[in-house]
């Protein structure tokens, strides 16, 4: 049986059956991972969190659904659920829809026909670090730099050089552990600097800072 503390809790919503069956399954056969709802729409997965019962830590979303696609529910999780981090699988890799998915507060966006080892791999960085970035969303941010609408947008002149080097260190993967250890920073320090982040960049969270600094020309990731 799989350890509700330690394991990671997953949703999925699909509106396929059999897909929807088959990944909860699959995934459910990993110790590390526990299945703890499966929705074919928005709607039942949104009326399943109103019961305040046992919230997923991801939810793994079909962007083509229904009533509600992945990028509406997306953004009531980000206004409503923001602890709840979000991965898309979709069948379309349009840059711009990609970007426009990261940017509403998805912290991954996968290709539906990845393999398992990836969805898996997705999983556990969002889980760790807040996102998943792989080269084809990479590509899309870069050719979509400077063509996403934020609320909020400054000149990388407004941030520190302390919250420039964290916002790198983040890029790196690096927990705030992790980062407060190489800094000598206290970890409230660092969540400090990555609350301020996310506050002047407008950026809804740590996907978003990893967009912001690649599209701003802060971290360059060879793929």
């Amino acid at each position: 049986m799989t350890d509700m503390q330690s394991s990671i809790k997953i949703a999925i919503v699909d509106d396929q059956h059999l897909f929807r069956n088959i990944l909860a399954t699959t995934l459910g056969m990993d110790a590390r991972m526990n299945i703890i709802q499966e929705s074919e729409n928005g709607n039942i997965f949104l009326r399943y969190l109103a019961t305040g019962t046992l919230l997923p830590d991801i939810a793994i979303i079909d962007m083509s659904m229904p009533e509600m696609n992945g990028i509406e529910l997306t953004q009531i999780l980000q206004q409503n659920y923001p602890e709840i981090k979000v991965i898309i699988l979709s069948v379309n890799y349009r840059d711009r829809l990609i970007a426009k998915t990261i940017d509403s507060g998805a912290s991954a966006y996968l290709n539906k026909n990845c393999d398992l080892s990836t969805l898996k791999l997705a999983i556990e960085s969002v889980y760790n670090t807040g996102f998943y970035i792989d080269s084809p969303t990479l590509r899309a941010i870069r050719d979509m730099s400077g063509k996403i609408d934020r609320k909020k947008d400054i000149e990388t002149t407004d941030l520190t050089k302390r919250e420039k080097e964290v916002l790198v260190m983040i890029c790196q993967e690096f927990a705030n552990t992790e980062i407060a250890d190489k800094l000598f920073l206290s970890v409230r320090t660092v969540e400090g600097h990555r609350n301020n982040l996310l506050l002047k960049t407008g950026c809804k969270n740590t996907a978003g800072l990893v967009v912001y600094a690649v599209k701003n020309g802060l971290f360059e990731v060879l793929t």
